[in-house]
């Protein structure tokens, strides 16, 4: 007999709980707690062990991820540089381009060069009010008798080969800006790169590069033969938008 207990002065022996109707509370399976029971801690690995390394998400089914390009190198399928470009390929690039926006027009301009010829060669000056010896007179009826025979069809032809030549070099600098390359550029197997980045210049920069061209004719055009001898080949107007010429084949 214990007194020590208040709740239980008489020393009985403690009972197990008992559900309703009394039986027995149901034995919770083994290896799993049962309601009210205190749960385990997970058991962590011991210090030093190298831990599991969670498993990558995959890809959704039928959609492949291509890895993006890495940073200062060109797009995939653009074409990996192989070295600078040569100046034979940058010229016959040039010359190729000039014939392709220049084709159209020179006919043009041909074609108002004979109108205004056969013009002019129909046109008879008034020497009338000249006095004999008076070349600047004579030479003024001239000239008027030739520009109030220039035919009209003749400006147009001008007017139009002039705007075919605009037109054509904003598209030259339009391609060259988005890929790198015109089409005398394409069938040369060059392009013009960014050099701290390896990709094309936008249309922004490609059009302050084409007026650095300028530059390039000055000190009777050395600029167009510094690739010659340069490092990296490039021209003056290359070395003002930082840009370099390269071979894609």
């Amino acid at each position: 007999m214990s007194f020590g207990d208040p709740n239980n002065p008489y020393g009985q022996q403690p009972q197990a709980p008992q559900g309703p109707y009394g039986q027995q509370p149901p034995v919770p399976p083994q290896g799993q707690p049962g309601y009210g029971y205190p749960q385990q801690a997970p058991q962590q690995q011991p210090y030093g062990y190298p831990q599991q390394q969670a498993v990558p998400q995959q890809q959704g089914y039928g959609y492949p991820q291509q890895a993006a390009a890495p940073y200062g190198q060109p797009m995939p399928g653009m074409g990996m540089p192989t070295g600078y470009a040569s100046w034979g390929a940058r010229l016959g690039a040039f010359l190729l381009d000039g014939l392709i926006i220049a084709a159209v027009p020179i006919i043009l301009y041909i074609i108002a060069g004979v109108m205004t010829a056969s013009s002019v060669s129909s046109a008879s000056p008034d020497y009338s009010s000249c006095q004999t010896g008076d070349y600047t007179c004579i030479q003024n009826a001239a000239n008027e008798a030739a520009a109030s025979s220039t035919p009209v069809g003749a400006i147009i032809m001008i007017a139009l080969a002039w705007l075919i030549m605009v037109g054509g070099s904003f598209f030259l600098m339009a391609k060259e800006g988005s890929t790198g390359q015109t089409p005398g550029k394409k069938a040369l197997g060059i392009r013009v790169i960014k050099e701290t980045t390896g990709q094309p210049l936008g249309f922004g920069m490609t059009f302050v590069r084409y007026i650095g061209r300028y530059v390039n004719g000055l000190l009777c055009g050395i600029g167009w033969l510094w690739p010659l001898w340069d490092e990296k080949s490039q021209t003056f107007a290359d070395k003002m938008v930082n840009t370099v010429v390269v071979s894609a084949k």
